[in-house]
């Protein structure tokens, strides 16, 4: 509209003055009717004011699995909540991926946070949607009907204590005398220890379970596999994990051996039967925008839009320069190897290392 001065008659300050109180009324009417059920922001509520209004209207959001020192989730808890002013409901967070699927009709979890293998196999449970970033998720990292997306991942890294060890430069160098070796928990029951048999076993690229399986029945074998991280000089896990350490200011080191390089991401959904769909898709947009992205960093996880951030400048570099460098393309499993790993690791695990 263009301004301009100019004197008018007391009639028509008063049309314009009832015209303007019917104005935004007028406007509203113009656009569509919200619908939180809808697969974009864009399709449902318009614009992202919109989506904030409905999802403040519900007033809460239910996660599940999240735990508060797991890549900087308490504080982004904390700022969405704060952002907003919706209340988060946090749902066993030390859940595993089954266990979210599990408790997820009793419970009514809004929105998921899953390894790759479990979002595929229950991806009918997920109301698809896509984020306004979606653009930047690499597409083997989401759902072409957009039911799963990865958020953010890591690389399996071997961190050591530097005053009982000498730098690691591979897996092989673990077989030395007097080292003792551990993995975050059961292969067969916890990812990171899942993906650290996985690290150990590629060659040439290539991941073959029963490799990962026979180096630490050779591990064990000679004396250096130890019962849990606490008493071990050594701990394969994801370097989120041992950057997090290493930063602790306890003199731990981490490093990601330059010839097994394994990546993994976690997927975010939201619950088809979410009892607070607008909420769950705010929760992803914050997740997904350069704020939420840099806020995984923070934790020293790798967002999935880091490549596309740093080419527009809204990566966070400080953050950045202290995740461990990695000088190889990373090697990220198939959902079959997956499931051709874990029946094995079933099948021989106990017999040969437990």
């Amino acid at each position: 509209m263009t301004l301009r001065t100019r004197r008018v008659s007391a009639a028509a300050v008063l049309a314009t003055a009832i015209a303007g109180c019917g104005a935004p009324a007028t406007q509203n009417a113009q656009l569509p009717p919200v619908d939180v059920q809808a697969a974009s922001m864009r399709e449902g509520f318009s614009t992202m004011d919109r989506l904030v209004e409905a999802a403040k209207k519900e007033g809460a959001l239910r996660v599940i699995a999240l735990p508060r020192d797991w890549v900087n989730y308490g504080e982004i808890i904390d700022t969405f909540g704060d952002e907003y002013g919706i209340k988060v409901e946090q749902l066993e967070p030390q859940a595993n991926s089954a266990r979210e699927i599990e408790v997820a009709d009793r419970l009514k979890p809004d929105v998921f946070d899953l390894g790759m293998d479990v979002a595929v196999a229950k991806a009918g449970m997920f109301a698809p949607y896509r984020v306004q970033n979606w653009h930047d998720v690499p597409d083997h990292l989401k759902d072409h009907r957009a039911a799963w997306y990865a958020a953010y991942g890591g690389y399996m890294s071997i961190g050591y204590d530097p005053a009982k060890v000498q730098a690691p430069a591979s897996f092989t160098d673990l077989l030395k005398p007097g080292l003792s070796v551990s993995l975050p928990g059961d292969p067969r029951e916890v990812s990171a220890a899942f993906n650290g048999v996985m690290a150990a076993s590629l060659q040439g690229g290539e991941a073959e379970v029963r490799r990962g399986v026979d180096f630490f029945e050779r591990l064990k074998s000679a004396g250096n596999l130890a019962a849990t991280p606490r008493t071990a000089s050594v701990v394969v896990d994801w370097d989120y994990h041992n950057a997090e350490r290493a930063a602790a200011g306890k003199g731990w080191k981490v490093t990601v051996p330059k010839d097994a390089v394994l990546g993994a991401y976690y997927i975010q959904a939201i619950n088809k039967k979410a009892e607070h769909p607008a909420a769950a898709r705010l929760w992803q947009e914050f997740l997904f925008s350069d704020r939420g992205q840099n806020l995984f960093l923070k934790g020293y996880a790798r967002p999935v839009r880091m490549e596309a951030m740093q080419m527009r400048d809204t990566l966070n570099e400080e953050l950045a320069a202290k995740l461990p460098p990695v000088r190889a393309r990373p090697v990220v499993l198939t959902v079959p190897e997956i499931d051709r790993a874990r029946a094995y690791l079933q099948r021989e695990w106990a017999k040969k290392v437990s």
